[in-house]
């Protein structure tokens, strides 16, 4: 089996920090969230894997590679314009070949991992396997109806009156079948190719078509909310690691990480926090649930819940709670009060704080 795992999009619910970096490089846990979904697909016995890519195909390569670093072999395949998940399929299609593949969006958190569903997949080999969960509303999502026998019988793009609360989390498992189903498909209103219409092609002529149930934690890190709640959750199962340099005045409570070549002098943080290579934390409050990248510099500040990205500058601010400050980006008071603050913060901005 292979992977098909989408990188193309433009990410406009995550401006202004889409404006300078792929939305699927935005750290979780200080890891971009592509190479979280990459280690996922490692996980199920995946090695070959291309990777969809726009407009940031550089940034994206630079960071991620060949693959060797997470024991994978990528093949980047160019996409010029965002026409759909089924033309992504199309476009893969010489990378594909003949084998079964598992389709995985760039910017899904399943944490708790697929390998269960595509054992299914493996034994069961539909002609496609849909991977749902139940949601509360599934007015916003894709929504999957199945039959009594647990197939699926219509796939539903955001109903205004669902008739089930399956929806579609964005991994799929295909095999060679799906090829025929793209090429039979016209683009939808929003001039796409829809992957739910070539599934919904295969349900039509009667092939098989499964959908198995992921009950774990899912996010899809599209806006600066999702990313947050996805750090928190991925920093409960930190291990409690100090390669850097803390010094006696200094407080760690709980399970903290600070990395190597990293400074603390004077500050309290509370875990779960990382504190990443390079980065001074002077006389600050830290965590908890808060990710530093690297080379950050942190004074008199104090900062929970948020992650800062590399080489983000944040001094004299005490009350900054759920905040995604960008790279490089430069945040001190206005005026020397310290009210409490929830900033999202793009790349290279310098920002003062007023009350």
């Amino acid at each position: 089996m292979k992977a098909l795992v989408l990188s193309g999009g433009s990410g406009t619910r995550l401006r202004p920090f889409s404006y300078s970096m792929p939305k699927q490089l935005i750290p979780i846990a200080n890891k971009p969230v592509l190479e979280h979904v990459l280690e996922n697909v490692r996980n199920l016995g995946v090695t070959e894997v291309g990777i969809i890519v726009g407009d940031r195909a550089a940034q994206i390569s630079a960071v991620i590679g060949d693959g060797a670093r997470l024991g994978l072999r990528i093949t980047y395949i160019q996409q010029e314009e965002p026409l759909g998940l089924a033309h992504c399929v199309s476009l893969a299609q010489e990378f594909l070949g003949d084998d079964d593949f598992v389709m995985y969006l760039g910017d899904n958190m399943l944490p708790d991992g697929v390998e269960a569903i595509a054992r299914e997949f493996a034994e069961q080999r539909p002609a496609a396997q849909i991977v749902v969960h139940k949601v509360a509303d599934p007015r916003a999502f894709g929504v999957a109806e199945l039959g009594q026998d647990g197939r699926v019988e219509q796939l539903v793009e955001k109903p205004e009156h669902p008739r089930s609360d399956l929806a579609l989390v964005g991994v799929y498992f295909f095999t060679p079948a799906i090829h025929e189903a793209v090429a039979a498909i016209s683009p939808s209103a929003r001039g796409e190719l829809e992957i739910t219409d070539a599934i919904q092609w295969l349900v039509t002529r009667g092939d098989q078509v499964t959908a198995s149930t992921y009950d774990g934690y899912w996010k899809d890190t599209g806006r600066a909310d999702d990313v947050l709640d996805c750090n928190r959750k991925l920093l409960d199962g930190l291990t409690h690691s100090v390669r850097g340099q803390v010094d006696e005045a200094s407080v760690l409570i709980g399970p903290v990480v600070v990395e190597e070549g990293a400074q603390v002098i004077g500050s309290h943080i509370v875990g779960p926090a990382i504190i990443g290579a390079g980065t001074l934390v002077e006389h600050s409050h830290i965590g908890p649930d808060t990710s530093i990248g690297r080379d950050c510099v942190l004074r008199r500040t104090h900062l929970d819940f948020s992650i800062a990205l590399e080489g983000a500058t944040v001094t004299d601010v005490r009350g900054l709670h759920g905040s995604l400050i960008g790279r490089m980006a430069i945040i001190g008071p206005a005026d020397g009060r310290t009210p409490h603050h929830r900033l999202v913060v793009g790349d290279h901005t310098t920002i003062e704080v007023a009350a």
